[in-house]
């Protein structure tokens, strides 16, 4: 079990319990209303330029789910600044910071969206993307406009909070599908 991602890992625990006769279900079956909906979430919208990077940010994180690597990438004007790894979001979020701080990506701040979609094949009983209120604060450090989150797929924690600080920073948020011509097979 230790010998892979974070889904290989909790699948396998999620395996034990139930060969000792448990049956699970994730948190979001017994509480939809913690799923992210489709659509914008606050008062910004994405413009075109940030819905070809969403698109972008979906199609890469798909191609590279088979890895169990993440569940996250940044991607600003077509280019991708980062993938989540082991480091979780938040840390992911720090280190474009810093490397804009060093002038190492040197795009000016207000480009790049965080997208954050769940794995293909990823059991979901057990591990889903998540944003809350320290999401927000994260992107708006790392100098992005916006977090796209795939729609009933990812947990919102604390959504009125998100809301207040996403409009406080002028940063969309928004539930989307999957990347056109990119359906599961």
């Amino acid at each position: 079990m230790f010998r892979g991602g974070d889904d290989h890992l909790l699948s396998g625990v999620a395996s034990i319990f139930e060969e000792y006769g448990f049956h699970l279900i994730g948190a979001h079956e017994i509480a939809p209303e913690i799923l992210m909906p489709a659509g914008p979430l606050g008062r910004h919208r994405p413009s075109s330029r940030d819905q070809s990077d969403i698109e972008t940010g979906l199609a890469l994180l798909k191609s590279i789910s088979s890895f169990d690597i993440g569940q996250a990438a940044i991607v600003a004007d077509g280019r991708v600044l980062a993938v989540e790894a082991a480091e979780g979001t938040d840390h992911m979020l720090s280190r474009v910071a810093q490397l804009r701080q060093s002038g190492r990506i040197r795009d000016r701040t207000g480009r790049g969206v965080l997208v954050k979609a769940a794995k293909q094949g990823q059991d979901r009983r057990v591990d889903l993307p998540s944003i809350g209120p320290q999401t927000i604060e994260g992107v708006a450090r790392a100098g992005l406009v916006g977090i796209a989150v795939s729609a009933a797929s990812a947990v919102v924690a604390e959504p009125e909070q998100i809301i207040a600080a996403a409009d406080r920073e002028k940063l969309f948020v928004v539930g989307v599908g999957e990347p056109r011509g990119q359906n599961d097979a």
